[in-house]
């Protein structure tokens, strides 16, 4: 059996190296198998306004006293994964080239060079998960197809972390990684827990989740926090779908991507946030979304909100192009920037 599953790993192999711009499952036997996947994914980006030009908007930004005007092309995005099945186990592990945050490590001097991250890191056995994944609280389904990266990031539950999360049909519970954002860091002596309840159909889906935290801040103090948010994709007309979350409560650093902090020096934050998202369907291959989001907070008294209007158009199966306009705006710093984004994504 061992020499066997060797045979088909090289043959697998050699499969791939011949043809790499493809998903491949290299089957091992009945029960074991491996998948590689990801996508290739190029962005034009022009910007202009007074928030600095980034290759992707998220909950904060520089705020400028002139308004510039920039244009940049990055690869970032791109990723790759790796799947291994054997029965009920699974392993998984993705990255991509964001690994210093939104610029990816590189410059634009000679190479525009990127540094790999991990973004998920896993195993799975049965309903038990353990490693590092997209957080419980996070419902993927409600994220908006976008050019920028993951949308309207600023009011999205948008949180992937080291966790242990156990699945009971539509019941999901989970232990993970704390963090007093805000707070005193590597003093977090208990993990946040989650739970989250799943309603599916033909219909969509709406997830409901709450989040419990121990935070420790700057002052020697530990505070308590609860948040809570109600997510889902619900199908329309044809192909259609409509994409929602709301969050609210002390939600902190799960909501926003740095739009929303778990302390302002000694005070818990309140947040509340909203994402909307409508796709329509032209025709089987040209695809339109709208989105818009905003997020608030009350110790902080942030104000920030991210729209967007796109065309996708599927070429092939794996290959699509794009173009979006929107706007990113600091309304609490009284800053905002347009933009326009081309993208051409090739899934493997």
């Amino acid at each position: 059996m061992f020499n066997k599953k060797k045979l088909l790993l090289a043959t697998g192999l050699f499969a791939l190296a011949g043809t790499a711009n493809a998903a491949y499952e290299i089957k091992l036997d009945n029960d074991d198998s491996i998948t590689f996947g990801g996508y290739i994914k190029a962005d034009a980006r022009y910007i202009d306004g007074t928030v600095a030009a980034t290759d992707y908007w998220y909950g904060s930004g520089t705020a400028l006293d002139n308004s510039i005007s920039n244009f940049g092309i990055a690869v970032n995005e791109s990723r790759i994964n790796t799947k291994y099945k054997h029965g009920d186990l699974t392993g998984f592990i993705e990255m991509d080239f964001y690994g210093d945050a939104v610029k990816g490590g590189g410059n634009e001097i000679i190479s525009n060079s990127s540094n790999p991250r991990i973004r998920h890191a896993f195993i799975k056995y049965k309903d038990l998960l353990i490693g590092d994944t997209w957080s419980t609280f996070v419902n993927t389904s409600a994220l908006a197809e976008a050019a920028d990266f993951g949308g309207p990031l600023l009011a999205a539950a948008f949180i992937r972390q080291g966790q242990v999360r156990y699945t009971m049909g539509n019941f999901q519970v989970s232990v993970e990684n704390p963090e007093s954002y805000g707070g005193v860091s590597g003093n977090d002596s208990m993990p946040d827990i989650i739970a989250r309840y799943n309603f599916k159909g033909d219909w969509g889906n709406v997830a409901i989740a709450a989040v419990a935290k121990r935070l420790q801040t700057v002052g020697g103090n530990e505070e308590s926090a609860l948040g809570y948010g109600i997510s889902g994709r619900i199908n329309t007309f044809g192909k259609d779908d409509f994409r929602f979350q709301f969050h609210g409560g002390e939600v902190g650093r799960y909501i926003g991507v740095t739009a929303s902090k778990d302390l302002i020096g000694e005070e818990v934050e309140e947040t509340t946030s909203i994402s909307v998202a409508y796709r329509h369907f032209w025709s089987e291959g040209l695809r339109s979304t709208a989105f818009y989001g905003n997020t608030t907070t009350e110790v902080a008294d942030y104000d920030r909100t991210h729209w967007g209007v796109n065309l996708f158009k599927n070429v092939t199966q794996q290959l699509s192009f794009g173009v979006e306009v929107g706007n990113f705006e600091m309304a609490d710093k009284n800053v905002d920037s347009d933009y326009l984004q081309f993208s051409a994504k090739y899934v493997l």
